[in-house]
């Protein structure tokens, strides 16, 4: 049996005759860039994630750096960032302007850390980045009473957590500013790159709109230096076509992950669920010494896995020698041990039951 990672193949069948709908509206309407179906799809993922405005842009990574951008932060700030995390996510702080300090992480959760967070304060810092990875909201609560504090600005990242919750409420609900990602892998994923800016602060929300576009207010009216990062109307199209299934397979994300834990053998560390939150399973991570050796025992059986992530950010080169006298212990132990399952909302328990196997056999052999 050959499980694949992840298997956009199931999705795509599934929705066919609604995608290719949703294609020749576009083909027809010849609104290619922005337009209607950017402006419907900002309303209806809007209303999801329980904000006033959203904004598409043309990825993630555009979503975190425009984010920071309207949100007031750039040259001369800091922004704490958990040091275990996608790279985009300090990119963004980056192409921003603004200097990434990174923090330790919590070793149960691999969530930004809030006693860390508190730590890495300076008087130069603006914000706080809460990358709510892997689909668990981060602990909002803490890093909220925090920020208030110091009067830091809270941005989020929650391209791994579309649809999530926190005390009832969705991520990208609870900062200044938050950023989405529709890498054709998430949870609601195009059918090519894209992404999105959440927020309550119209001021955020009209700065995002003009930074996406060339810095325009109105036609010819450029009033600020702007990027070209706007959402293309297709992939709008093919987005709204998803949004209506993202809770169910959200579902089916949640009821894969408690088979998960039924089923895998007890030498796995697994992730701990918050107790007021539900997580949306954008990956399913496991953590052990011998990762590199459960993940080729895995592959020979045909079973895909990947890596979140290796390594830790300010060990990348474009972050190398940043904060160098600052060590991120957590972040290292997730770098070294993380190796995630597959996960995707089309998968089956038995395709559970057969990796879960697969892994009891591994480490049944190890010596």
């Amino acid at each position: 049996m050959r499980i694949p990672f992840v298997d956009l193949g199931r999705q795509h069948a599934a929705l066919a005759d609604e995608l290719r709908a949703a294609y020749e509206r576009v083909i027809r309407a010849n609104a290619f860039v922005l337009g209607e179906e950017v402006a419907r799809f900002e309303d209806e993922f809007a209303a999801y994630c329980g904000v006033r405005d959203c904004v598409g842009v043309a990825s993630g990574t555009a979503a975190l750096t425009l984010a920071t951008l309207a949100a007031g932060i750039g040259p001369g700030d800091e922004v704490i960032v958990p040091a275990h995390t996608y790279i985009a996510s300090a990119l963004g702080i980056s192409h921003a302007g603004a200097a990434p300090v990174f923090c330790d992480v919590v070793g149960s959760t691999g969530l930004i850390d809030p006693s860390a967070v508190e730590r890495s304060i300076s008087e130069r810092t603006a914000a706080v980045l809460v990358v709510h990875l892997y689909g668990q909201v981060a602990d909002m609560n803490a890093i909220g009473a925090i920020a208030d504090r110091y009067k830091l600005a809270v941005l989020e990242d929650a391209a791994q957590a579309h649809g999530a919750t926190y005390q009832n409420r969705r991520a990208g609900s609870f900062g200044a500013a938050a950023a989405f990602s529709f890498y054709p892998s998430k949870n609601l994923g195009a059918l090519g790159d894209g992404g999105a800016i959440c927020t309550n602060d119209p001021g955020v929300a009209e700065r995002a709109r003009q930074l996406r576009n060339l810095g325009q207010r109105g036609k010819g009216e450029h009033v600020v230096a702007g990027y070209n990062e706007r959402l293309d109307g297709l992939q709008a199209a093919f987005l709204r076509v998803k949004l209506p299934h993202l809770d169910g397979w959200n579902a089916v994300r949640r009821a894969r992950a408690r088979d998960y834990r039924e089923l895998l053998p007890g030498g796995l560390a697994l992730l701990d669920e918050l107790s007021d939150g539900e997580p949306s399973y954008h990956l399913f991570p496991v953590r052990t010494e011998n990762r590199d050796a459960l993940s080729r025992e895995l592959s020979q059986a045909g079973i895909g896995t990947g890596i979140h992530y290796h390594p830790s950010v300010p060990a990348q080169p474009p972050f190398a020698g940043s904060n160098e006298a600052v060590r991120h212990p957590m972040a290292e132990a997730w770098a070294k041990e993380e190796l995630s399952l597959p996960m995707f909302e089309h998968m089956a328990r038995h395709e559970v039951e057969h990796v879960a196997a697969v892994c009891a056999a591994g480490a049944r052999s190890d010596p």
